[in-house]
C-alpha cells in the first residue's frame, strides 16, 4: 500500500563517436510515465493528465529547457567517454 514515485536518467547511443547520443529523463508515479524530456525532442511531452500539466509547466521555463539539452554534453557524453573507455581497456 502506498504511492510509488520515480525518476530515470538514461543516455542512449549506438555509435561511438556519440552523434546519435540522446539523453532522456522520465518522471513515474505508480509505474506509469508522466513526463518525460527527450533531447532529440528538446522539451518535456506528458503522457497522463497531471504529465501533461507538468509538461507545459516545465516547457515555460526556458532556463530548466536550456538544463536539460545540455546534460547531452555534461552528463551523457562526459559519463560515456569514462565507461566507455573504462570497458575497451579491459581486454
Amino acid at each position: 500500500d502506498g504511492y510509488y514515485e520515480y525518476g530515470m536518467f538514461e543516455c542512449v547511443y549506438s555509435t561511438s563517436d556519440y552523434s546519435d547520443m540522446v539523453y532522456l529523463q522520465s518522471l513515474s508515479f505508480n509505474k506509469a510515465v508522466d513526463v518525460q524530456f527527450n533531447s532529440s525532442v528538446g522539451k518535456f511531452v506528458g503522457y497522463t493528465e497531471e504529465g501533461v500539466k507538468y509538461a507545459e509547466n516545465f516547457n515555460k521555463d526556458q532556463a530548466i529547457i536550456q538544463q536539460q539539452k545540455a546534460q547531452v554534453d555534461t552528463y551523457c557524453r562526459h559519463n560515456a567517454q569514462i565507461w566507455d573507455s573504462a570497458v575497451r581497456d579491459k581486454s
